[in-house]
């Protein structure tokens, strides 16, 4: 009780005091209440924050493992994935008695893509192909590359010859289908090799060996094809391998030489120019001819360097006939695809021009009619520059390719040269005889110099004096000789 306050002041008075408690305790609550969820809500934004920078360190290291395994262009398993993959399948093969496969992939003259179309061409086709051949096998198989244009594939439990070719022939139609690169359709083929465990290798090495032995058997077999395994193919690489290495020797050695097959002018005999062809003067295989080198030659890129040896000794040996007072002949000089595509190519020649102070005009360099087929517009802007330094240009083999018309209309040639295999039976088959007729009344009307090739007979050549033939150059004529 409260002195001198009435009882109803009292009780007024305790409402107040009551209220004001209550006041200050809502107050205290509802900062103590404000305090608990500030701290919760912070608690639970370091909470986050923990489990974002652990997901962050986890999707890196599990970013970092990827990569360590797959091919960061194609997203494939690589060559240290796929060497697990393999090393667990030899395991499980031996355990269970199960066979299974490999092929071994290599894409066909892949280095002219990067060449012509640059680098970032050749990754955008190593992405569709890795995806086609995704696309072309089973789930169970596994597609991995190895590097650059090098692909494998684990076929697991399979080992039938005809059902492997049929998988291998699948690839071959995946792959060969056209590519949309730079603006253009392009085709590439590829070459494969088949290993089959245990009988071709009981251990990774060994089957990755011969299934690449295999590969390179069926890569001179033509290429866009497939080959198995078989113990002869050792032999062949061991001697491949062999010959690569004498080839390397053989440019600093001075085993290099050239013979020479003149071309006459069919209606006065007399000699209008020479063809270079390459020879190798190996110390114990001796004379070697060109098939048995040059597909090697070009395979391994060699051939460039020995390209330009031939090149500039051709030029040398033209101003050596000038020297020793004989009519101005053109020689003839052969480039090989890997050649054409060059970076160097031009720049040699203009180079080799000056060097040796040889007319233009009287070098002609000669491609194949098959050489425009991969790339054709890029293949005419080379065939147009190489013009422009006044070098004359011949197509060859020609009858035996796809060369239209219009190929003939879009670039002039100076020579086109009738293959050998269209010479010798025109005077037996019908076809053959009218073909020859065609493309010389062909050349005769684009104003085209036509050379036939290969001719071996009298009755050979007297067709062709009849048909109004240019030149001719054979056998029957003389055989090649070296340089005078």
């Amino acid at each position: 009780m409260i002195l001198g306050l009435s009882e109803q002041e009292q009780l007024q008075a305790s409402e107040v005091l009551r209220r004001l408690y209550l006041q200050r305790a809502g107050a205290t609550t509802a900062l103590i209440l404000l305090i608990a969820g500030l701290v919760f809500y912070l608690s639970r934004q370091l909470q986050r924050s923990r489990q974002r920078i652990l997901a962050e360190q986890l999707s890196h290291a599990q970013r970092v493992e990827y990569l360590a395994y797959h091919d960061s262009l194609t997203g494939l398993p690589n060559r240290s994935y796929f060497s697990q993959l393999l090393s667990r399948g030899i395991a499980e093969a031996k355990r269970y008695n199960r066979r299974f496969a490999l092929l071994f992939l290599d894409l066909d003259r892949f280095k002219i893509i990067n060449d012509t179309l640059g680098h970032d061409a050749g990754d955008e086709l190593l992405i569709e192909v890795a995806k086609r051949l995704n696309e072309a096998l089973r789930e169970t198989d596994t597609v991995a590359r190895l590097g650059g244009d090098e692909f494998v594939v684990l076929l697991p439990e399979m080992n039938d010859e005809a059902q492997l070719s049929a998988v291998a022939r699948k690839v071959l139609s995946a792959v060969s289908q056209p590519f949309r690169l730079a603006e253009q359709d392009l085709r590439i083929t590829v070459s494969i090799g088949i290993s089959v465990f245990p009988g071709d290798g009981e251990d990774e090495q060994t089957l990755l060996k011969n299934a690449d032995i295999a590969m390179y058997h069926a890569k001179e077999g033509g290429k866009n094809n497939y080959a198995f395994y078989c113990e002869e193919l050792n032999a062949d690489s061991l001697e491949r391998l062999a010959l690569e290495s004498s080839l390397r020797q053989a440019l600093d050695g001075g085993e290099f030489l050239l013979f020479y097959q003149d071309k006459y002018d069919i209606h006065s005999n007399e000699i209008t120019g020479a063809e270079a062809l390459l020879r190798w003067q190996h110390p114990n295989l001796g004379l070697v001819l060109p098939h048995q080198f040059l597909p090697l030659a070009e395979e391994t890129g060699l051939i460039v360097p020995i390209g330009k040896w031939v090149l500039e000794t051709a030029c040398n040996q033209a101003l050596d006939w000038l020297a020793q007072g004989l009519t101005p002949r053109c020689v003839s000089v052969n480039l090989t695809p890997r050649q054409f595509t060059d970076a160097h190519l031009l720049g040699d020649i203009d180079e080799i021009l000056q060097s040796t102070g040889l007319d233009p005009a009287l070098l002609e360099l000669e491609i194949s009619e098959g050489l425009l087929l991969s790339d054709f517009e890029r293949g005419l802007e080379i065939l147009h520059r190489i013009k422009a330094l006044g070098v004359r240009i011949a197509i060859g083999n020609f009858g035996t390719g796809y060369t239209s018309l219009s190929t003939l209309e879009k670039f002039h040639f100076d020579t086109l040269k009738i293959d050998g295999s269209v010479i010798r039976d025109v005077t037996r088959e019908d076809s053959d005889r009218k073909l020859t007729e065609a493309i010389i009344a062909v050349g005769r009307a684009m104003a085209i110099t036509i050379v036939a090739e290969g001719v071996e007979t009298q009755e050979q050549a007297k067709f062709l004096l009849d048909s109004s033939c240019d030149q001719v150059q054979g056998f029957y004529y003389d055989k090649p000789s070296p340089g005078k």
